[in-house]
């Protein structure tokens, strides 16, 4: 049993702003520190970033705008911790506390992955579906249920009827959306909106890539200040997610559709 929603739903429209906001720290500083948390609906959205580079308020207004629409802003930008920016003076060590899992994609996730990548590509709006076995359900905003149900006839499409979606009618916010971007290895902390210091996103994202290459679950912990994981160096593991990051398009497109 799994459940994905398409970069059109409102948590990913916030996700999506806020690895917009670390792709653009990354690109003024090699290794800036950055946390970012977006709520939006309801044609306001409310953003508060702690970061050790400064995000001008015209351009971050520019990127949730090309993301979510015409929506009025509340930004708010402050300092990072001291603290915690000290724990990193002398290379990466571990930003948080945290457990982590890392498991295999199943069957099952693969294919309902697959399911929304080709409905979001034909209709680019919000949507949410769900795959139990032989039971397939799709809820897809502005979209004929006629040709949904002519794609998938087995699917039952809306079933309360046709929805509007979007961050009109709904709210938004940050790492809102766990399970459909991590499926089984849903734990405390979410990757997003997060530099690569952070264990949420740099611990996140390398359980789950030595899941799939061993093929057995992989489950960590950490603490603050902690300057080796899994018995390697925290700085190795933040050049592998990096790489992972990376070959995907970046912290914005990473969003889009999770680990899954």
């Amino acid at each position: 049993m799994y459940e994905k929603v398409n970069p059109a739903h409102p948590d990913k429209i916030a996700d999506r702003i806020a690895g917009a906001l670390v792709d653009l720290a990354y690109a003024q500083e090699p290794d800036p520190r950055i946390a970012v948390e977006v709520l939006l609906g309801h044609h306001m959205c409310h953003i508060i970033v702690e970061t050790s580079t400064h995000l001008s308020a015209e351009t971050v207004e520019s990127i949730a705008h090309r993301i979510a629409g015409n929506l009025a802003l509340n930004y708010t930008e402050v300092a990072q911790d001291a603290h915690l920016s000290d724990n990193q003076r002398d290379g990466f060590r571990c930003g948080d506390n945290g457990i982590f899992k890392g498991m295999c994609i199943t069957p099952e996730q693969k294919e309902l992955s697959r399911i929304a990548r080709s409905i979001y590509d034909r209709y680019p709006t919000d949507g949410k579906y769900i795959l139990d076995g032989d039971r397939l359900i799709l809820c897809q905003s502005n979209a004929p249920a006629d040709e949904l149900k002519a794609l998938f006839p087995q699917a039952e499409v809306n079933p309360l009827g046709d929805w509007t979606g979007g961050p009109d009618v709904d709210s938004g916010a940050t790492n809102r959306k766990l399970g459909s971007d991590m499926a089984d290895g849903v734990t405390g902390g979410g990757p997003h909106g997060k530099d690569l210091s952070k264990a949420d996103v740099s611990v996140n994202v390398y359980a789950f890539l030595k899941a799939q290459e061993t093929g057995k679950a992989v489950e960590l912990c950490c603490a603050i200040g902690d300057d080796t994981v899994d018995g390697r160096p925290y700085a190795e593991i933040v050049e592998i997610c990096r790489e992972y990051i990376h070959s995907v398009g970046g912290f914005e497109k990473f969003a889009e559709w999770g680990l899954v």
